[in-house]
């Protein structure tokens, strides 16, 4: 994999942008709903479609984040289940080598919006695997759990925002040597949508995380984490059916995480694998 430079990331990002603002001919476009990057929106999978989301965040130095996530409905809109799998490279790890993270089993439940309206709220509960290795920091060692709360609003008709809180645990977190803590971790988030356009979205995005590593045994260190992301996207439906929606955006980091800025780019695709009924 070749990585870029900054200003080879820019030009490319410019070039996105460029191609998404360019009309689509011989296809129907639709207005996108679930709009947002980094921060979770509250709207389930609707009865007999699947989507597939691909990330790819790369920081400054030899650090990315590829990340693929797959959302169905189970038995209908109220139920959704959903995995992610994350595989990473950070300059600090051991080796410095991309590696397998912890992957992440999801089950979200439509408690408000099932049929529409201005509101909506997904809770969501996750299973956080130890596939990832701690020794080279693409894992937590142990078993983790993490409970999430989206909420989605229609501010207005061209403007939507989202809002996320979350807790993670992970009871026996384990670092390079072996010893062992528990360690608690939360975000807040919140992103604001402008539908320029049925099918293209500007967003600003700005996420707190909170989060522990183990120092010894029973002993944690606290680190804080601040970015604003703005950000865009564009949708194409094929005559088939297929929705494919590419977007871009630049986080930046602020305060403690001033030096952690990077390109992130997303790439989703959605059909139906059964009929509506």
């Amino acid at each position: 994999m070749v990585l870029l430079s900054r200003r080879s990331s820019a030009t490319l990002a410019l070039a996105m942008l460029w191609l998404m603002a360019r009309p689509a001919s011989g296809v129907s476009q639709e207005r996108i709903e679930d709009n947002s990057f980094l921060v979770e929106e509250a709207y389930d999978q609707e009865r007999g479609v699947v989507q597939h989301i691909n990330t790819f965040s790369r920081s400054a130095g030899d650090s990315w984040l590829y990340t693929f996530t797959q959302e169905w409905p189970l038995f209908g809109r109220r139920n959704q289940l959903s995995y992610t799998i994350p595989i990473a490279r950070s300059g600090s790890a051991a080796g410095n080598k991309a590696g397998l993270g912890d992957i992440a089993l999801n089950y979200r439940y439509q408690l408000v919006g099932l049929n529409g309206g201005p509101v909506a709220i997904s809770p969501r509960l996750t299973l956080l695997l130890p596939t990832g290795d701690e020794t080279t920091g693409h894992g937590a060692g142990g078993a983790g759990l993490n409970a999430a709360l989206p909420l989605s609003v229609l501010l207005a008709p061209q403007f939507v925002a989202h809002f996320n809180a979350g807790l993670t645990v992970t009871p026996r977190a384990k670092n390079v040597v072996g010893e062992r803590a528990r360690t608690r971790g939360y975000n807040l988030g919140g992103s604001v949508i402008f539908l320029a356009a049925p099918s293209l979205n500007l967003m600003v995005e700005a996420v707190w995380l909170s989060s522990e590593e183990v120092l010894g045994v029973k002993t944690t260190s606290r680190r804080e984490q601040y970015f604003v992301s703005p950000g865009v996207r564009y949708a194409v439906t094929t005559r088939g059916g297929l929705q494919i929606v590419p977007g871009v955006a630049y986080t930046v980091g602020i305060g403690p995480s001033r030096d952690d800025n990077s390109l992130f780019f997303y790439l989703s695709l959605e059909h139906r694998f059964r009929s509506a009924r």
